[in-house]
């Protein structure tokens, strides 16, 4: 059974998802501020993380920023509807994905599922190596190497490596990037996918001529260069 870490200070909301995700067959436990939320999270006890943003003290944003300083653990923000500045935020400090609220018990499950499967280990997908110059994706070990050197990547951020190196050298769709990377359609004016590959490219060392590997392709999408 999956442990889920709940940091919301709306304790009657918490308690109402809490239910749901038990039923679900999730192992939950809530805390009600960021701090609190931090500790825990970097217990080691939890398989994932689920933040509000809006709390007192220390606010979902900071806590995520805590967090992700010390671990790579998958972090799910649950953002106010609308607010794209909070969730372009969190993304780029690092959160897997977001739920804006009020949501569905049922959504946040399928979320949660999502970027579980991503984070773990796949018995379908071929484990040999993919090397394209400074740049190698080990997918038996979801590890991404630069000119050798580990680069520290969410389980987000390392599927839509993964998926443009299997399509090196040919423009990846955002349609397909989402829906298979992110685990979801890609809505309309949604920028996640433009976040991640961003925070991917400043993670990522540049090629010789000082370009990014990963290249926009005008109305087709993103392309992994091959070298």
């Amino acid at each position: 059974m999956t442990a889920v870490l709940l940091v919301d200070d709306d304790v009657e909301l918490a308690e109402m998802l809490g239910d749901y995700l038990v039923q679900e067959g999730f192992v939950v436990t809530s805390v009600h501020d960021g701090a609190s939320g931090v500790e825990a999270a970097l217990s080691g006890n939890y398989a994932i993380a689920v933040l509000d943003v809006m709390m007192p003290k220390l606010s979902g944003i900071e806590a995520l920023r805590q967090i992700r300083a010390a671990s790579s653990m998958p972090v799910l923000m649950l953002t106010a509807r609308g607010d794209d500045m909070d969730r372009i935020v969190g993304l780029e400090l690092g959160a897997d994905d977001y739920v804006p609220k009020p949501c569905l018990p049922r959504e946040l499950a399928a979320r949660l599922r999502a970027i579980l499967r991503r984070s773990g280990q796949s018995g379908e997908a071929a484990n040999a190596p993919l090397v394209f110059g400074a740049l190698c994706v080990r997918p038996e070990q979801r590890r991404v190497e630069w000119a050798g050197l580990a680069v520290d990547l969410t389980s987000t951020e390392y599927a839509l490596v993964e998926m443009l190196a299997r399509h090196a050298g040919r423009p990846v769709s955002k349609e397909d990037l989402s829906g298979q990377a992110l685990g979801r359609p890609l809505a309309r004016f949604d920028r996640s996918i433009d976040v991640h590959l961003s925070s991917i490219r400043h993670k990522l060392g540049p090629l010789a001529d000082g370009r990014s590997c990963i290249q926009t392709v005008y109305r087709q999408g993103y392309q992994l260069i091959r070298e």
